[in-house]
């Protein structure tokens, strides 16, 4: 539902590894060191970032900038952070608008946008399609024993377990974020339909498309900030190699009806000083090397 024009050249990979990052925050001071040890084993490598770059929209440029400079190829998709309008920044567009000036300026960058053909990536347990999506979430992650996005929304409040969303996340045109989230699952739901079955995808957003990767929160009513139960068979029903995903801040991988999961995230300070990194800041999504069994504590966040 961009009304950015022009395209990112399809681009088609021949080697390397395809690699995975998400919440890096480098507006937090103690995670700009940790981006900037961001880089490739290889001039072929291509890496994804599932989002939560950054709030402000010259910190999300000069990123992802850096990265695209490294990586023979970046695919971005937004998290909810670049979508905030924060009184700091300069760049005052809210909702859709913003999201078109963040798709323009990856362009400007070279990196692959949710608004661009599906990269083609060619290396070894390849060829895959690189689909980055935008799907944002409606709410339908509910509380436990709640009927309706209200009452759910008021058991967050009671519990003071609110997403910073509700205040900054805007989603203009739209009435609200969860019209805004099916729009956008439409609009995404058709283009993988179209897309060639015989190439299988890797499928990358913010959000994870089942509701299960939540149930480990420590707050289960922030899950309804975190994905809607419309993309809850997309791994079913498309030829989907793996599902990159970040927002919950616990790294880990897990399988859903065959398919692997991957959960990317860097997250806080306070998350990764705790749990360090024992899967490394970039995730290998493809070629697929089965990780080292960890300990129950070093997946969660």
């Amino acid at each position: 539902m961009s009304s950015t024009t022009g395209s990112v050249t399809p681009r088609q990979g021949s080697g390397g590894r395809l690699l995975a990052v998400s919440d890096l925050h480098v507006g937090i001071a103690d995670n700009r060191p940790v981006a900037d040890r961001l880089h490739p084993s290889s001039d072929e490598d291509w890496l994804i970032v599932v989002g939560d770059v950054a709030e402000q929209a010259e910190e999300v440029e000069h990123a992802l900038g850096l990265l695209a400079g490294r990586f023979a190829h970046v695919v971005w998709t937004p998290g909810n952070h670049e979508l905030w309008t924060v009184d700091k920044d300069p760049v005052r567009l809210r909702g859709r608008a913003r999201y078109d000036h963040l798709v323009q300026v990856c362009r400007e960058l070279g990196v692959t946008t949710p608004e661009d053909p599906y990269p083609v990536w060619q290396g070894t347990d390849g060829p895959v399609a690189v689909a980055p999506v935008f799907l944002l979430y409606d709410y339908s992650f509910r509380v436990p024993g709640t009927a309706t996005k209200e009452e759910s929304l008021a058991r967050a409040h009671e519990a003071g377990v609110v997403c910073t969303d509700e205040y900054l996340l805007h989603p203009d045109p739209y009435p609200t974020r969860d019209d805004w989230c099916r729009a956008r699952v439409a609009l995404t739901e058709k283009r993988l339909a179209a897309h060639d079955p015989e190439v299988p995808l890797v499928i990358a957003g913010h959000w994870p498309l089942l509701r299960e990767p939540t149930d480990v929160m420590w707050y289960p009513e922030f899950a309804q900030w975190c994905g809607t139960e419309l993309t809850a068979d997309w791994h079913r029903r498309f030829n989907v190699a793996a599902v990159v995903y970040g927002h919950l801040h616990i790294p880990r991988t897990t399988w859903h009806d065959g398919v692997r999961f991957e959960e990317v995230s860097i997250g806080y300070p306070r998350e990764w000083r705790k749990r360090g990194h024992p899967r490394g800041l970039l995730r290998q999504i493809l070629p697929y090397e089965e990780q080292r069994p960890v300990a129950a504590k070093d997946d969660d966040a």
